[in-house]
This record gives C-alpha cells, structure tokens and sequence, in this order.
C-alpha cells in the first residue's frame, strides 16, 4: 500500500489493513474559504473512521454496511459535543474496504473510490459509485473549465462543493460517509468466491485517474504495474503524468494533483492457504 498528499496542505486519504480486511478512504475536500462546522477538521476524520472500520469489520458477525453505520456513529459520539454535526458543511468521506469471510471476499463501496477485482478467466470487475457526477451537473462543468491554480478556478470548485453539499446523502443527491449513518445503506456491497480472485487493488480517485480520467492505462495495465512495480510506483507514475499537463487543458480536473493512495492485493486464493 502508498498513500501521498496531493496540493493541499494535508492528506485527507487514509489506508488501515488488517489480517483479513483493508479500508481506503478518501476525504472530501472543503475550500478554506467555506464554513466547516466541525473544529477537527477531514484529515481527522478520515483517520477516526477508518480505525472504527478496520476493527468493526473483523467480527464476521456484522455485515460490511452494519459496519459502516457503527463506524459513522461511534465517530458521531467524539466529537459531537463540540462540533455542529447537524450542519451540511462537516467532514465526509468515500469509502472502499474487502473483507476475507470464510471462501468469499465481501466488498463495500460509497461514492467514487474504485475496487478492481482480477477474476481470471472471468475478466476484471470494476465497483465504483459515480453518482456524484450526476448532480449539481451545471457547477461540475463550470469547476471542470481551467486552468486549474487560478482564484477563477478555486472559486468555480467553491461552488460546486457548496451546491454538492446541499445534495449530500439526500434521496434526490449522493451519498457518503459522514455523520448520518443511513448513508451505509446506499453503499454498493458484494462477495465474490475467493478462489476466483487472483488481484486486487483499492483506490482513491486520485489512484485510479491514469485510467478513468486520463486513459494513460488499462485496468488491466494498472494491475500489471502495481503488481510488478507496486503502489508507490503507480502514485509517482500519475504524478508525472499530472507534471505533463499542470493547468488541466489535456485533462480537465478538479486539482492539479489530488491526495492518492493504492493498497494492492494478491494471494487471495484459498488454496493459497491451503484450504479447499
């Protein structure tokens, strides 16, 4: 696994890892110029959530979304006599985490962090929840326009978090980790048999965009690199890649380069343990 900070002044990414779990979150970024209504801050957050997870999922006797929503209330219960939880603008978070249970990989994914699975004979299987993009579509476009590093660009991102916000874990917007656990409901789950996965690799958006937003990669090239050269490599090869086009106009983005992290795994087979 590798995690790296993108432009900002922290990385709001965190990766956790257990004998038979792995977690990857990626925190929401909130311009500085917008209000916050929690005094810990994203970085704090992510990292709060991602400890609950990464102990919660190793009782098999709680499903991957029971976990989620205990994880989003016990961070709740730390800081809720000092922030204001109730507001729109507090900390979120994607979330993407596997979990080995008995012959199966279980899976959960919310929001835009990416899970590639290798089945073999059986191709790739890519997860993600995009349905982000399809709201607040008008200030997406307008954040998308460059070149990024400009205050005109920051204050178009501005608004497009603020209209985001109002959209937040709401039946007509998107969903996230953040402080209403309801949003572990929404989040895409599955299992695949164990013995048909051969790799597999979370991703932050920041991780996965030599793929889908610059089509520098195949899933199947991603895979190939983190498998031979491994998870810092595929960070330092996007960055180079963000280096070639640092105001967006070949890859229209929301940052010039975005905190990314990679957790990459393989010997997942159950004969590899010896089990049949």
């Amino acid at each position: 696994m590798a995690s790296a900070q993108g432009m900002g002044t922290a990385n709001e990414d965190t990766v956790h890892i257990s004998p038979t779990g792995v977690v990857v979150l990626d925190g929401l970024s909130a311009p500085k110029d917008l209000p916050m209504g929690c005094i810990h801050g994203t970085p704090w957050f992510v990292r709060q959530l991602g400890t609950k997870l990464i102990n919660l999922i190793g009782d098999n006797e709680i499903s991957l979304r029971g976990s989620l929503r205990r994880a989003i209330e016990d961070v709740n219960e730390l800081h809720s006599h000092t922030c204001k939880l109730e507001q729109e603008a507090v900390p979120a978070s994607t979330v993407v985490m596997v979990r080995e249970r008995e012959n199966f990989l279980e899976y959960l994914v919310l929001s835009d962090n990416v899970l590639v699975l290798d089945l073999g004979s059986d191709g790739i299987k890519v997860i993600t929840d995009k349905r982000v993009e399809e709201v607040a579509s008008k200030e997406m476009r307008e954040a998308l326009q460059g070149p990024t590093g400009t205050p005109e660009h920051a204050a178009r991102v501005a608004a497009l978090v603020t209209a985001q916000r109002r959209l937040r874990n709401k039946p007509d917007g998107y969903w996230v980790a953040s402080t209403d656990p309801a949003a572990a409901d929404e989040a895409i789950t599955g299992s695949v048999d164990l013995a048909r996965v051969q790799q597999a690799a979370l991703l932050s958006d920041g991780a996965s965009r030599l793929v889908d937003s610059f089509g520098a990669l195949t899933w199947a090239g991603l895979l190939a690199l983190l498998r031979t050269e491994g998870p810092a490599a595929l960070i330092a090869r996007t960055r180079e890649a963000e280096l070639t086009d640092p105001v967006g106009k070949q890859w229209p983005r929301f940052k010039r380069s975005d905190d990314a992290t990679a957790a990459y795994l393989t010997h997942l087979r159950a004969e590899h343990r010896g089990e049949q």
